[in-house]
């Protein structure tokens, strides 16, 4: 695993070892930024369910103003935080390790955020939390582009009952991207 483009380009990072987590392959990860590529730069985001880091270093080598990173396994974070300092990107990276919802609530009135990149462990229901959550919060706005990996049989039907509005999706074999933001 290694960042792909911008300043960091080509530095490796290190993965959580075992299978506890899923890293965004660089293929997929190369075409989520190719989509994002006009809204990466400046932008605040958050990496949530961050894993090794990969998504969210990714976004501040590509320009990204800052990026707070949100992983409760405690290997995976330390993983992180080597990851940020390999990197050399402390100064634009904050990293919770918490719950995800409890790390939103740290956060409400702190933050609002351009992006919000979110791959939770598939087919648990946790990206309806997170909708549900983030349906009253200040963390986003109108503009806000909420971006959940997931798994193929993913429904996401609910969003319009929540206040969210499906922008797009990209399927690619074994799981998608699903992009939304509120209606």
């Amino acid at each position: 695993m290694r960042i792909i483009a911008g300043k960091a380009r080509s530095l490796p990072l290190k993965s959580v070892p075992g299978k506890g987590t899923r890293p965004t392959p660089d293929r997929i990860k190369e075409t989520l930024f190719n989509i994002l590529q006009t809204e990466i730069y400046d932008a605040v985001f958050l990496d949530l369910f961050s894993g090794s880091g990969g998504i969210g270093l990714e976004a501040l080598s590509r320009g990204a103003r800052k990026c707070v990173f949100v992983e409760q396994d405690r290997t995976a974070a330390d993983i992180i935080s080597q990851n940020i300092a390999f990197t050399r990107m402390q100064s634009h990276a904050t990293l919770y390790r918490k719950d995800f919802l409890a790390a939103l609530k740290s956060m409400e009135g702190r933050e609002v955020f351009d992006i919000i990149f979110a791959d939770p462990p598939y087919d648990r229901q946790l990206e309806y939390q997170l909708f549900e959550y983030l349906k009253d919060s200040f963390l986003v706005e109108a503009h806000t582009l909420i971006i959940v990996e997931a798994s193929l049989k993913t429904d996401v039907s609910y969003l319009p009952e929540l206040g969210f509005k499906l922008v797009k999706t990209k399927k690619y074999k074994t799981n998608q991207h699903i992009f939304v933001q509120k209606a």
